[in-house]
C-alpha cells in the first residue's frame, strides 16, 4: 500500500502585518500597494527587510500601530493587509 504525507514547507506564521500580534515581530517582505503609497511608507520605515514589531491598536481595532525603524507608526487595517511578511 502507497502512502502519501504532505505537509507544509513553509512556516504557519503571519502572512501580513495585519496577522502580527501585539509584541510579535516579522520581516518586511514587500508593499502590495500603489506606488504612491508604498512611496510614503518606505519613506517611515517600511522598507523590505526591515523588522516590523505589532505595537497596538485602537479600541475598535483600526487603526494599527507599528514599531518601525525606531518609531512608532499607525497604518489602517486595509494598509497593514498588504504589507506582506517572510
Amino acid at each position: 500500500m502507497l502512502q502519501l504525507n504532505v505537509s507544509k514547507l513553509t512556516s504557519a506564521g503571519p502572512s501580513s502585518l495585519l496577522e502580527l500580534r501585539p509584541g510579535e515581530q516579522g520581516i518586511l517582505d514587500r508593499l502590495d500597494l500603489p506606488a504612491e503609497v508604498s512611496r510614503r511608507l518606505m519613506e517611515l520605515g517600511f522598507l523590505p527587510g526591515s523588522p516590523v514589531v505589532a505595537a497596538r491598536s485602537a479600541p475598535g481595532g483600526d487603526p494599527c500601530v507599528f514599531r518601525v525603524d525606531g518609531a512608532e507608526i499607525a497604518v489602517r487595517r486595509e494598509t497593514a493587509a498588504r504589507l506582506m511578511l517572510r
